[in-house]
């Protein structure tokens, strides 16, 4: 298995507009960011000050050994605590909801681009790497917005205020505090890259794995079958032994930070007592002059107090270099283009997604035309060349081939799930680009081979392309193609949960509640790929019955694999490398004694042997009983 199918940017560097984008979504909240810059700045402020009252309290009450105006010292004292308090639950309380508000902002801008996506890029990009950018790194981005940004502030503002106070009281003694965070800079600079290499790593394995799991679930039974649990154990062994090394590594390189910052602050403050207390002794020699007993506590509690900040800045900054690399990701999905969209002209008649104006659409025809189409899913790797068909409103017409011959791509076409590298395709004689997606996408009803359930009662699939179809409609549509009797057998019938993806549901109980959907849905245009090919035969029969009269009237296109469905189709097409070979009704090919004359010869004499060993087997199993 491969996982190397997602964006790398590992060799890229910090780019400030990918935070600048992200931080719009935390500016989104003004007034709570707002107040809690103001409350982070208050309580800065605050914290910066209880040096000075320990200063005063030192020269003015111990010192002399004096009770006077001790009073209002506490009181101003317990008055500040006071506000502290105040300002540091509201930062805390603010701080939360922008945190949730970015996360569901991002994640809901995102689930948007997702479904705006077409097929193409989910042809190139992996559901791990889908997964970990919406779960995992947007919730370490939000909380690094919320959080870390007004940690930066309260830092900033608290060193701010100590170097100014310390340079204030004595600029000599302060001079000598603050030399020691040059070598601080510097430390920091040269650790950057190998933090920010490292972290990029990381998240690029995780990625990794997210992918790992999620096909290691959904291919559980293959993987039994086959006998691979030690084989894929070892693969994903390999995925995780690489996170953990550049984990590891970025871990101990952020690590130096720390030890570094805890000796440069023990040398700040040991300068600070060494040289003020001399200042203190000694006021007449000292270098620095003569200072208070209570200014020299305060200069090495700012001294010791200083290098806290800093610490937390440096924190700040090695979680800052590893979030660059989710930020970019993020970034990057967030503003991935889209590569079918809707013309400006085109969304102010007919509306986008999200307002939509069903009052300007047409009513569909079905009347369809290719002319002189290409399209590739690859440069230099066509699979349609100078394609050219029509397909008549009401028209039935079956495609068979080969596989990879381009069936199924004449279909995504006709959807517009993909756009011609060449040529045009015309609905009801327009260009179909002329008209809006959803427009074109709301008429059709698709039944693929392999099925799709969400999540809920079978009632709730079935009315998932009509949410307002009443209770007596979703009934109608589940007995034509009678899906009513598996779904009255279940003890809660239509109420009955699926399961994720309709886990619970047989391959086939969920195909034909995917046909009923359709059929609820009332679309002009019909595509069945492979529709009945996980039906068993008698089903199939009562199914092909059905559809017969709900295609009366409509455009529909099957692509199918077994030929006995598609006899009484209006127009088969035999597609070959991109080209129609052969056309014409089932009579009309068997007579032309081609291609299809000889796969269906081929399948006949198959389904004959089948039948005679079904038939064997039911005879035996009455001489056994």
């Amino acid at each position: 298995m491969s996982y190397d199918n997602e964006q790398d940017f590992t060799g890229q560097k910090v780019d400030p507009k990918v935070w600048k984008r992200l931080i719009t979504y935390g500016l989104r909240n003004k007034r709570l960011v707002m107040g809690t810059v103001l409350a982070m700045i208050l309580v800065a402020v605050i914290d910066a000050c209880y040096p000075l009252l320990t200063n005063y309290a030192i020269d003015h009450f111990i010192i002399p050994g004096t009770s006077q105006g001790v009073g209002s010292f506490l009181a101003l004292y317990i008055g500040l605590c006071l506000i502290q308090a105040c300002g540091t639950l509201g930062f805390i309380l603010a701080s939360g909801h922008v945190e949730m508000n970015i996360s569901y902002d991002i994640r809901q801008d995102g689930f948007l681009k997702l479904q705006e996506q077409s097929f193409a890029f989910y042809d190139k990009t992996a559901v791990g790497y889908l997964m970990a950018r919406m779960i995992s790194d947007v919730g370490r981005l939000s909380e690094m917005i919320a959080w870390s940004v007004v940690d930066i502030m309260w830092s900033t503002v608290y060193s701010a205020v100590c170097i100014v106070v310390m340079f204030v009281k004595n600029w000599k003694l302060a001079l000598i505090v603050v030399a020691v965070i040059p070598p601080l800079a510097i430390a920091t600079h040269f650790l950057e890259k190998a933090i920010h290499k490292y972290q990029r790593q990381a998240r690029r394995h995780n990625s990794r794995i997210t992918g790992a799991f999620n096909e290691g679930i959904m291919g559980a039974m293959t993987t039994k079958t086959l006998v691979r649990e030690d084989e894929n154990s070892k693969e994903f062994q390999t995925l995780t032994t690489d996170m953990r090394k550049a984990s590891i590594k970025a871990a101990l390189i952020s690590a130096s930070f720390f030890p570094l910052i805890i000796s440069l602050g023990a040398i700040g403050t040991s300068l600070a007592l060494c040289i003020g207390g001399d200042g203190v002794l000694h006021p007449e020699a000292a270098w620095i002059g003569g200072i208070s007993a209570g200014t020299l506590i305060a200069f090495v509690s700012y001294a010791a107090n200083l290098f806290d900040p800093i610490q937390q800045l440096a924190a700040i900054f090695a979680d800052f270099q590893s979030a660059q690399a989710s930020a970019e990701r993020v970034v990057s999905l967030l503003d991935s283009p889209v590569s079918i969209t809707d013309t400006p002209e085109v969304i102010a008649k007919y509306g986008d997604s999200m307002h939509p104006k069903k009052e300007n659409w047409e009513p569909i025809a079905g009347d369809i035309r290719f002319e002189h189409v290409s399209f590739s899913y690859k440069p230099g790797e066509p699979i349609l060349s100078d394609f050219n068909l029509h397909i008549l409103p009401g028209q039935t017409v079956a495609l068979v081939g080969e596989t990879g011959a381009g069936k199924s791509t004449i279909v995504n076409l006709i959807c517009r799930f993909y756009e011609p590298t060449d040529g045009t395709i015309y609905i009801d004689g327009r260009d179909y680009k002329e008209r809006s997606q959803l427009w074109l996408q709301s008429s059709l009803g698709y039944v693929l081979q392999s099925p799709h359930l969400f999540s809920g009662t079978i009632r709730d699939n079935i009315r998932f392309g009509r949410p307002n179809a009443s209770d007596e409609e979703v009934r109608t549509a589940a007995r034509m193609i009678h899906a009513d009797t598996f779904i009255e057998a279940q003890p809660l019938g239509y109420d009955t949960e699926v399961g994720e993806g309709g886990i619970r549901l047989s391959t086939g109980q969920k195909q034909l509640i995917s046909f009923a959907r359709v059929i609820l849905a009332d679309p002009r245009i019909f595509i069945l790929d492979e529709a009945t090919s996980s039906i068993d035969t008698q089903t199939e029969q009562l199914i092909q019955n059905a559809i017969g009269k709900v295609l009366e009237g409509r455009t529909s296109l099957v692509v199918a694999h077994r030929l006995s469905t598609i006899r009484h189709a209006d127009m088969i097409l035999v597609i070959r490398n991109g080209r129609i070979t052969e056309r014409g009704t089932h009579e009309e090919l068997l007579a032309l004694k081609g291609y299809y004359h000889d796969l269906y010869m081929h399948q006949f004499r198959e389904e004959k042997i089948q039948d005679a060993l079904d038939n064997s087997h039911g005879v035996n199993k009455q001489h056994i009983i």
